[in-house]
């Protein structure tokens, strides 16, 4: 048997799939942590889309997720897009409307504002229009296609599949019309979100400071959503879990804190349009030192009906950490996380309300 023949070259370029992608389709890259305003994210010109846009990839996706930005010029369309990947869609300004149809069914159109959240069902035909002539619409989506592009590799079977999930979308009339379904722990099912900036939210005492929550379930995915609201000088408890997170701030001021357990405390101020991703395993914890309630919109992974994919939400993120859970309470937090946000209230003249809930601590 003959000895093999080594070669001095690679099996590859140590760059994924989905890496590939971005760089070819030559759209600006926005990476790190944190986006201050996702309004104001310069866009160049996205020929696949047919519009403007921009990709985002920061660090807290582990490549497991995406995000990017696409406006649409007044008076103008989308070219019409599928693909085998879940796309969670938010429409950060304007109105407009999207056409919906797969295989053989009749194409379904709905219309939808500034605040709305929807997802076209996987690998369904789709194109959105701008409903204004002066004004253009600009939205954000989170999307799967890091891992689904790498791990089939293959970008015309990503692009160019005809099947047809039947159980996810059967061209239903209603389907994004429906008022959708109530479930326990919180839990909305809908494929259709008219305005998540006023949402009526739901109690939601285990993550402190009077703060109130909806999760969302939209179209049959296994990616997923919140809204969380937290009161004016109050703060929410830290938490950790799995990547992929976009906490995009809709209304209020204040600032976030991530750290990986045992390391320093890295601190960024938001406002409304401002986005952040925690990493894995990093504990966060946000806190509103405006003068208005603080709410925020998070797309992410950690569906609560397709349990498997990056786990429920990570884990039980609202549960002590002594007691198995991904939570800190108050009681257990670094001092300095309590001095930090008493100083940013003196400084931005807004009273601190959380002496009622160290007590409780």
């Amino acid at each position: 048997m003959s000895e093999p023949k080594i070669s001095s070259q690679p099996i590859a370029e140590k760059k994924s799939s989905y890496r590939k992608l971005v760089e070819a389709e030559r759209i600006p890259l926005m990476e790190g942590f944190f986006i201050e305003d996702i309004k104001q994210v310069p866009l160049e010109l996205w020929e696949r889309k047919g519009g403007l846009g921009a990709r985002i990839c920061l660090e807290g996706t582990g490549e497991t997720d995406d995000a990017y930005i696409c406006e649409i010029p007044p008076g103008k369309s989308l070219k019409p897009q599928k693909h085998l990947f879940e796309e969670l869609i938010y429409i950060v300004s304007g109105r407009g409307a999207t056409a919906i149809w797969s295989g053989s069914g009749p194409q379904r159109t709905f219309e939808w504002q500034e605040g709305s959240l929807f997802s076209p069902p996987l690998n369904t035909w789709h194109q959105h229009f701008n409903g204004s002539g002066s004004q253009p619409v600009r939205y954000l989506a989170v999307t799967s296609a890091p891992i689904m592009i790498n791990l089939l590799h293959n970008l015309d079977f990503i692009f160019n599949c005809d099947y047809v999930f039947q159980d996810r979308y059967n061209s239903q009339e209603d389907y994004f019309a429906g008022e959708g379904t109530w479930y326990a722990q919180r839990v909305w099912e809908t494929n259709f979100v008219p305005d998540v900036k006023n949402l009526k939210l739901l109690e939601w005492k285990e993550r402190g400071a009077g703060g109130s929550q909806v999760r969302l379930q939209l179209s049959e995915n296994t990616m997923c959503g919140h809204i969380s609201q937290f009161p004016v000088g109050t703060y929410k408890k830290a938490h950790y879990h799995g990547p992929g997170a976009h906490v995009i701030i809709l209304s209020g001021r204040g600032y976030s804190l991530l750290w990986p357990q045992g390391q320093p405390i890295q601190k960024y101020n938001w406002r409304p349009g401002s986005m952040i991703v925690p990493p894995a395993n990093w504990f966060h914890q946000h806190f509103n030192t405006g003068g208005e309630p603080a709410r925020y919109l998070a797309l992410r992974w950690g569906s609560k009906k397709y349990y498997g994919i990056m786990g429920e939400g990570g884990g039980e993120t609202d549960l002590d950490i002594k007691l198995g859970g991904h939570q800190i309470e108050y009681e257990d937090e670094n001092p300095v996380v309590r001095k930090m946000f008493e100083e940013a209230c003196g400084q931005a003249g807004v009273r601190s309300q959380m002496e009622k809930y160290y007590r409780k601590a």
